[in-house]
């Protein structure tokens, strides 16, 4: 790295209209001078959850003011800033095209490199915001969209070591989470539930404990669930099924979490251990805990995000970007907006987990 890079992130995957600007300086050092994320959670609550078509024109009403704000708390101006940063995918892509669009005419305008970055890297990169983490370490990528076991190597080189075979951890939280009549977003709100409540009073389902390798499925846990919410009569139920949700999903992701971790150790004996949990679940506290814990146990550091960058920003898409102009990658201005891009292609390809015609994770 010879140079630095002060970079406009911008983030418009789902339901967060974000900006940020980010610098990386030739010795490898993050400053984050700005982080703006526009909630539009008013806007889905009624329907319980992310409607795409709202999501998208919000999006485009509010993308410009966001970026303008992010630039003012850092400073700066446009002639400042030395690239831009879009998600280009996965995610709904209504949203993707607006960000990436407003990024794209950012860069044309000004002569700015662009990079296309793909929103699983921004989160595989989200602990390096505030902690310095060397690669290669191994990911728990965790949110309403994704649940994947990476080795990631250095910048845009991971290894799907597991991935989920039907809903991600964030969907199972967020589903159960109506069904107990939760309001949206129903990750956070289940979590309160469950403060104080009997994770023992009830018994869920443990899903693949006969499958080897590393890959997850909640479904079975959130039809479970469900159905038990149809019979709790009293507050207290409904606050010990919360912790006994919470718990289960917890449980699974430190058993496959310890498993990856054993192989990951095998393969890395003469390396540091290190182990990075991101993404909106990654701010669970019971999750924390117990990755943590296993983290110990196996002898891996434990790293995560701070609160604020384990939800969607714009901070992670630049800071990626900008690891990548730093190594001379930037992209053309025709780069597609992708509802769906996995980080490892080649195992995305080799074994596939969702084929054609089938709804499901987004990697």
């Amino acid at each position: 790295m010879t140079s630095t890079h002060t970079v406009l992130g911008l983030e418009t995957s789902c339901d967060e209209t974000a900006a940020a600007v980010v610098r990386l300086d030739a010795d490898g050092r993050v400053e984050v001078l700005s982080s703006i994320v526009g909630t539009q959670v008013d806007a889905h609550a009624p329907y319980g959850g992310v409607v795409p078509e709202i999501a998208a024109r919000a999006h485009v009403e509010t993308i410009d003011a966001i970026a303008a704000e992010a630039l003012k708390v850092a400073g700066l101006g446009y002639g400042d800033i030395t690239g831009v940063a879009a998600t280009a995918g996965p995610g709904l892509v209504g949203g993707v095209m607006v960000g990436l669009s407003f990024g794209k005419a950012v860069a044309l305008a000004r002569g700015l490199p662009l990079v296309a970055v793909n929103h699983l890297e921004g989160h595989a990169v989200s602990a390096r915001l505030a902690a310095e983490i060397p690669y290669p370490f191994l990911l728990l990528l965790v949110s309403g969209g994704h649940c994947q076991l990476l080795e990631v190597a250095g910048v845009g080189a991971c290894r799907r070591l597991g991935t989920t075979i039907d809903d991600a951890a964030g969907e199972a939280f967020d589903k159960i989470a109506k069904t107990l009549g939760l309001p949206y977003p129903g990750g956070p709100a289940l979590e309160r539930l469950a403060e104080g409540g009997d994770a023992s009073a009830f018994t869920l389902p443990r899903a693949l404990l006969g499958r080897e390798g590393f890959d997850f499925s909640f479904s079975g846990l959130k039809t479970a669930a469900a159905r038990l919410a149809e019979t709790v009569t009293n507050d207290i139920e409904r606050q010990n099924l919360a912790a006994a949700v919470q718990a289960a999903i917890a449980r699974q992701l430190g058993e496959r979490t310890e498993r990856a971790m054993a192989a990951y150790a095998e393969e890395h004996r003469d390396q540091p251990l290190r182990f990075v949990v991101a993404g909106g679940v990654a701010a669970n506290g019971v999750v924390r805990t117990k990755l943590k814990t296993v983290a110990e146990s196996r002898g891996f550091s434990f790293d995560a995000p701070p609160l604020a960058y384990c939800t969607d920003n714009a901070a992670m898409i630049a800071l990626a970007g900008a690891e990548r102009l730093a190594l001379g990658i930037s992209d053309p201005l025709d780069a597609p907006a992708r509802p769906r891009w996995p980080l490892d292609a080649a195992a995305a390809l080799a074994n596939p987990i969702h084929v054609h015609g089938r709804k499901g994770a987004k990697a």
